[in-house]
């Protein structure tokens, strides 16, 4: 990175992949996929700046919710929804809480934690991924064991988590799903959080966090039951809850902007009229994750899946790359019934009964959806 964390020395993924020959990212980092933003908005930035960090608070909160700088510099919206969650978010990392985002499958825990680290520590690769097989040493340390059956326990011989990396270099560091690791493995951040130091006792040393090192986590409110965090860890953490988008305008703004982002990596030309068919996946997703018509006057039963904004996503991106591949070019109903069927029937059984009766009771009576009814019902024969 530069000195003020402006970009990143070694060059975008993009970047790379033209000078050395080799293949290009299929999904950049944060800090290389926008690192002319971050650039931008480090050269425009001048308020005060915590201890280690890229940017000020400010300039992290722009980032992420978007903005024109003084130079006309347009910073791109990495997430839409309201301002102060962003705002607690970015405070909650300034202070020696550690951070949770908590919410439903598809409210972009993920991403807002990536572009997190990103725009505070230039660096958004210091990750813990949660499993349920996800043993101690990826929270504290492991062991290099060639050198430690030749030589001993030793610094050489130790291995560093993301965890004890972020604590060493002052860097933020980020732990997936949280709640997917087993309890007794979670309880090994408390020390990390409380303490802010790791201890080794296998050396008789610690590695004491210095100052910019803090933890974002994520957690799935539908795993609640499967792992629950302990009162003790609870407690160290500031828990901020994404909510799905508030209204049918915003997810679509979402889907639309992720989706343009998403083709121009896959290399999947703009489609022309899409934004009807992107329109129509929200409210289908919308009306059976709430049960109940926009209109309010038809309750509907809703499927076993969550429906999400991400999901939205990947439905519209494999419809486009169908209408690219094998179409036209143009977005149709019949690029999507396939991928929109997929999604809500997870369940054979019981979605399927849900889907089709959507399809009978509300798709085939609403103007304008006759085509999507006809290639729907196609899918489903």
């Amino acid at each position: 990175m530069t000195e003020n964390g402006a970009g990143s020395g070694r060059g975008t993924a993009a970047e790379v992949g033209r000078q050395d020959g080799e293949a290009v990212a299929l999904r950049p980092h944060a800090e290389d996929a926008f690192a002319k933003e971050l650039a931008a908005l480090a050269a425009a930035d001048d308020r005060p700046r915590l201890e280690r960090w890229r940017l000020s608070p400010w300039a992290v909160a722009t980032y992420l919710l978007g903005g024109t700088l003084a130079d006309g510099t347009v910073i791109t919206p990495k997430y839409v929804g309201p301002r102060r969650i962003v705002e607690v978010a970015v405070t909650t990392l300034a202070t020696d809480r550690a951070l949770l985002l908590l919410g439903v499958p598809g409210t972009a825990k993920t991403w807002v934690s990536e572009h997190l680290a990103a725009a505070v520590s230039g660096d958004s690769t210091l990750l813990v991924q949660g499993t349920a097989g996800t043993p101690e040493e990826a929270i504290r340390y492991g062991w290099n064991y060639a050198r430690l059956l030749a030589h001993g326990p030793s610094r050489d011989a130790l291995v560093p988590s993301p965890v004890m990396r972020a604590m060493a270099e002052g860097r933020t560091a980020r732990v997936e799903e949280l709640t997917r690791i087993p309890a007794d493995v979670q309880d090994t951040l408390i020390t990390i959080l409380s303490e802010k130091t790791l201890p080794i006792p296998e050396l008789g040393q610690e590695v004491q966090a210095v100052r910019g090192f803090n933890l974002i986590a994520t957690a799935n409110d539908r795993d609640r039951g499967v792992n629950e965090l302990s009162s003790a860890l609870r407690r160290r953490f500031n828990t901020v809850v994404l909510p799905l988008p508030a209204t049918p305008d915003e997810e679509v703004d979402i889907v639309t902007r992720r989706v343009e982002q998403i083709g121009r990596s896959l290399d999947l030309p703009p489609a022309p009229d899409g934004m009807d068919e992107i329109r129509r996946v929200v409210t289908v997703f919308r009306e059976l994750r709430d049960g109940l018509t926009t209109d309010g006057r038809t309750k509907l039963k809703s499927p076993s899946g969550t429906l999400s904004t991400a999901e939205a996503i990947s439905v519209v991106t494999n419809g486009l790359a169908l209408a690219t591949h094998f179409g036209d070019g143009v977005l149709r109903p019949s690029d999507m019934a396939a991928g929109i069927q997929g999604a809500v029937v997870r369940d054979p059984a019981a979605d399927r009964v849900v889907w089709q009766e959507y399809l009978e009771s509300v798709v085939r009576e609403r103007d304008g959806w006759k085509d999507f009814y006809r290639a729907c019902r196609e899918v489903s024969a």
